[in-house]
C-alpha cells in the first residue's frame, strides 16, 4: 500500500491525537491530554532525525486533509547481544492507532509492513510489542507469537 509514508515534523499534532486514540482504546483511566503541550516540542524534534532511534509511519486521511488516519509508531534499542541476536538490536512497536472512521481499510497492516521493513534496515533482530485484544489477530498474521513475559515497571 504506497499511501503509508514517513511522518514529519508537522504531522506531530496529528501523531499525538492518533496516539491518544490507541490509549483511549486500552484504557479508561486517564482520558487527559494535559500531556500533549509538553510532549509536543520533543516529538517535533525526533519526527526531523530521520537516523535516529525512532520511526512513525503514517497514512493521510483520505476524506479529511490535513487529518491522519493511521500511525505507526517504534523504537530500536541496543541490548546486549544473546543467542538468537547476537547484535543485540531489538526493534519495539508501541504506537498503532487507526481513527475509528478509517478502520479495516489495511492502513495498520502497511503501516506495520513499512515499520518491520525499517527495523530490518536498521539490523534488528527481534520486534516486540504489546497488543491489546483488538490488535492480536493482525500481529499474528504478521508472525508475532506470544511470550511468557515477567515484565515489571517502575515509574520516576
Amino acid at each position: 500500500m504506497s499511501c503509508v509514508r514517513r511522518a514529519r515534523r508537522e504531522d506531530a499534532e496529528e501523531v499525538l491525537r492518533l496516539r491518544q486514540v490507541m490509549i483511549d482504546s486500552m484504557s479508561a483511566a486517564d482520558p487527559s491530554t494535559d500531556w500533549h503541550a509538553e510532549s509536543l516540542p520533543t516529538l517535533r524534534a525526533r519526527l526531523t532525525e530521520p537516523e535516529g532511534d525512532f520511526a512513525a509511519f503514517v497514512v493521510d486521511h483520505p476524506g479529511r486533509p490535513g487529518t491522519l488516519a493511521a500511525l505507526v509508531a517504534g523504537t530500536v534499542e541496543y541490548r546486549i547481544g544473546r543467542s538468537g541476536n547476537p547484535r543485540g538490536t531489538v526493534g519495539y512497536v508501541f504506537s498503532v492507532a487507526t481513527d475509528p472512521d478509517a478502520r479495516r481499510r489495511g492502513y495498520a497492516r502497511a503501516g506495520m509492513d513499512a515499520l518491520l521493513e525499517w527495523f530490518r534496515s536498521r539490523g534488528a533482530g527481534r520486534v516486540q510489542l504489546t497488543a491489546s485484544a483488538d490488535g492480536a489477530a493482525l500481529y499474528a498474521s504478521l508472525g508475532f507469537r506470544p511470550k511468557p513475559d515477567p515484565l515489571l515497571e517502575l515509574t520516576l
